[in-house]
């Protein structure tokens, strides 16, 4: 894998990724918001050798190179899903790869569905922590070259980058939810019972990413800073007929906001 990592950080290194301090992945409905990097490179997911390949609607597929904030950061419109056939190594490959390229953090943003009774459509939830029903990413023969076998998970949301955004958030007048993620494998939405389910053992937002590449990045010992946007609710009485379109729509509402945190919080890097 390490060999890997390094052929496809090469060949960004020559077509001009160099030095970046930040990595973003912008999930679902929130591609837009890469459109804030300036002096921008953008490379198709497809013209990488050895990279993933973006499937789903939503997800264009580039990596994009510029700045953001006065830093050099480096974003991923569009990211990989287990649903997608997916290895969770190669759900972590990206992260890694920003790693080698030399970022200190890793921004995430999700579209998600809110199971906090006290959440609302188009809240944006700052992740705190996360519960993974995915598998996990690091399973298998461990590379001691890129982390420990067993990494500590006590800390995989940056306990500072937080207090930064919240701070940002506060004189931005940009209204923050705090909660825990919780991830699944997806792809369908969940029933009802799963709902209450992911309430009961302490979810406050349930996704189909995000985990997995918070994993592997605390592997490398990567701070992490994460947002869902609530695109809508899993809250009994409040359940409605989803799609992933819907999904896509709600998520869309929140990329001005999900922009000037990113961007803000990379300024202080």
């Amino acid at each position: 894998m390490l060999e890997r990592i390094e052929k496809i950080t090469g060949f960004l290194r020559e077509k001009g990724f160099t030095e970046p301090v930040a990595g973003i992945i912008l999930g679902t409905g929130l591609g837009g918001l890469s459109t804030g990097i300036e002096n921008r490179i953008e490379i198709d997911y497809e013209s990488i050798p050895g990279f993933p390949r973006a499937t789903v609607d939503g997800h264009e597929g580039k990596l994009i190179y510029g700045d953001l904030g006065g830093k050099k950061v480096v974003a991923m419109k569009g990211r990989f899903h287990f649903y997608e056939g997916y290895s969770g190594e190669m759900v972590a490959l990206p992260v890694r790869v920003l790693r080698y390229l030399g970022i200190r953090a890793l921004f995430l943003s999700n579209a998600a569905g809110g199971v906090n009774p006290a959440f609302n459509i188009g809240d944006i939830m700052v992740i705190t922590d996360h519960i993974s029903l995915l598998p996990n990413p690091l399973a298998g023969l461990n590379d001691d070259r890129i982390g420990t076998r067993f990494p500590d998970m006590g800390e995989a949301y940056d306990r500072e980058l937080i207090k930064k955004a919240e701070a940002i958030a506060l004189c931005k007048n940009i209204a923050l939810q705090k909660g825990i993620y919780l991830a699944t494998t997806g792809p369908t939405y969940e029933t009802p019972a799963e709902y209450r389910y992911f309430r009961i053992i302490g979810a406050d937002a349930v996704g189909m990413s995000t985990a997995g590449e918070v994993i592997a990045a605390r592997h490398m010992k990567l701070r992490c800073f994460a947002v869902s946007v609530i695109t809508d609710l899993g809250v009994e009485g409040k359940i409605e007929y989803t799609t992933h379109e819907m999904v896509q729509a709600e998520a869309a509402k929140a990329e001005e906001r999900v922009a000037t945190l990113f961007t803000e919080l990379a300024s202080t890097l």
